[in-house]
């Protein structure tokens, strides 16, 4: 029963104005006194512009103060901008969390792969399945995805229900797994749901998704036409593709060499669900030297243009097992994830150079994405018919045509959120209530910090602008003790007039301690200050950069 005073509310903190990073909370009860549940847990991956940054997480700390009312974690699937961050944001909140049988696995064998990751624990539920938690009943709905088991959550409370889509198609032959249960979709929209959340990320494209089976039957053909060597590109973890993959192979008189780690877990995690029966084991890459080229295909990871994955290594000759010849096929079972245009087209380029073929989905059917276009989101809109629609899983662009997407289906009421929004969905007329802290943590070896942190804006300048360090020792008569040590780094030898750049930083530093007055001279830190600007300032005269400038000044 509601006495009136509960409300209910939605906060993401990742995945709204981006794809990926993932993580948001739903939030019953009195102010004060709300329980929270919290839905994902997962990474972006950075760009060239954090130097040394490979993940990205949410920051959590609005519900760290408020750790002990987290009811719980939930998961939608298992991919890594869903699950990604689980490892090291789990130990701040320290609540039980709950996902299907694949995703529970896939989330062991991560912990089991990185030492001193936390022990998590975890309850299965089957897809189809309800658990209570706290104040909220969660109801694991069956939905077609690039990976398998992937669910919506109906999240049921005394205020209405809230349909969460996660990641989901419309795909009659996913390949393996369910498909999106429709026809409970459709029963779950007639009991009455308040508030859609739902993935945008293809609603700029019209039409329908093609199936996975589609891609199943360009596999067969590419595989079984094919004279050399055939090595497949594609997300590790789309165990669909995979199996398509195998049996396309299988059918060509083939085997199938592995290359990845990630993909290797991934399939390892896939035989133990029983989602490859019936496919042979695949063989390691060390077997590839041993089998004739017209008796092979291999999968490997790197369809993201990731510099240190398989398909990167052996597109510049640096695998260490794997070499491909003129003849040989590479397929980009995969579509590019925007931002990573430059590095595929730097390995495909690297490939067509080396007298390989090159397959894309610009070229055949290699590749169905597991995200709705237009018109299984409209078939979505039209089982569920919410009162509220809330935009989820996509940039500004993607949010902002599936708002106006939903208003043209009818929907009452559509609500354009982004990261850190307190969405109130009820009671009374819905809307952006506040904002919490939100923001983008950065995993730098084993520490998280905070995108703005200087460490990080130092990295960047010593990128771009490179790095002179100088240490020098001065007598207590404000006198040179010695010869100074000079280090540059990430700078040219010479600067456009040819003057060597050595030279310029010497000059700069003897000129300004020579003209300091003596007793200046004496004082550790007028001498660094003024040592520092004077060098910085000839560089940027003579390079037309700014370098990052570091003197240590030692009284002696």
């Amino acid at each position: 029963m509601n006495d009136g005073s509960d409300e209910l509310v939605f906060v993401p903190l990742g995945g709204l104005g981006e794809i990926g990073m993932n993580l948001a909370f739903y939030g019953f009860g009195r102010k004060g006194r709300i329980k929270w549940l919290m839905v994902d847990c997962g990474v972006a991956f950075a760009g060239p512009d954090l130097p040394g940054i490979d993940l990205i997480v949410p920051d959590i700390s609005f519900i760290e103060k408020m750790r002990g009312d987290l009811v719980g974690l939930v998961i939608t699937h298992a991919h890594e901008d869903h699950i990604g961050a689980v490892a090291d944001l789990w130990p701040k909140l320290e609540c039980n969390l709950y996902a299907t049988r694949f995703a529970a696995a896939l989330l062991e064998a991560k912990r089991l792969a990185e030492p001193g990751a936390p022990e998590v624990p975890i309850t299965v539920v089957a897809q189809g399945a309800s658990v209570a938690i706290g104040p909220f009943d969660v109801e694991f709905v069956a939905m077609a995805h690039s990976i398998p088991e992937s669910c919506a959550l109906a999240i049921r409370t005394p205020l209405g229900t809230v349909l969460h889509s996660g990641d989901w198609k419309i795909d009659a032959a996913p390949g393996i797994g369910k498909q999106t249960d429709a026809k409970r979709l459709a029963a779950i929209g007639a009991e009455g749901v308040l508030a859609l959340i739902s993935d945008s990320t293809n609603i700029l494209r019209e039409g329908m998704s093609p199936s996975e089976a589609d891609v199943a039957v360009t596999m067969r053909e590419i595989i079984g036409k094919a004279s050399g060597r055939v090595v497949v590109t594609t997300f590790a973890s789309n165990v669909a593709r995979i199996r398509a993959v195998a049996e396309a192979a299988v059918a060509a008189g083939r085997s199938v060499v592995m290359a990845g780690r990630a993909m290797e877990r991934v399939t390892a995690v896939a035989r133990e669900c029983g989602y490859l029966d019936g496919i042979p084991d695949f063989l390691t890459q060390d077997a590839f030297p041993h089998i004739a080229r017209d008796k092979l295909v291999l999968l490997a990871t790197g369809s993201q243009g990731e510099c240190r994955a398989a398909i990167a290594r052996m597109a510049e000759g640096t695998h260490p097992v794997v070499t491909l010849n003129p003849g040989d096929q590479v397929i980009f079972s995969s579509r590019t994830i925007p931002g990573n245009e430059r590095e595929v087209g730097r390995i495909i380029n690297n490939l067509i150079r080396s007298g390989v073929e090159v397959v894309t989905d610009r070229t055949a059917l290699v590749h169905a994405s597991g995200h709705p276009r237009r018109g299984e989101v409209a078939q979505l809109y039209g089982w569920i018919n919410p009162d509220i629609a809330i935009p989820a899983h996509g940039e500004d662009i993607h949010l902002a045509e599936h708002a106006a997407f939903a208003k043209l289906h009818g929907v009452r009421q559509v609500i354009g959120a982004r990261n850190g929004d307190i969405v109130l969905l009820a009671p009374g007329t819905a809307g952006i209530a506040g904002e919490v802290t939100s923001g983008r943590l950065c995993k730098d070896g084993n520490s998280l910090v905070p995108a703005s942190d200087d460490a990080l804006k130092m990295r960047q300048k010593l990128a771009v602008s490179g790095i002179v360090t100088i240490a020098l020792a001065i007598t207590a008569k404000g006198d040179l003790a010695g010869v100074p040590d000079v280090m540059t780094a990430g700078m040219p030898a010479r600067a456009r007039n040819g003057a060597a750049m050595d030279r310029i930083v010497d000059d700069a530093l003897f000129q300004t301690f020579d003209q300091l007055p003596r007793p200046k001279r004496r004082d550790a830190d007028i001498v660094s200050i003024a040592v520092e600007k004077a060098v910085r300032s000839a560089v940027a005269a003579a390079w037309g950069k700014r370098p990052a400038v570091h003197v240590l000044v030692v009284e002696v």
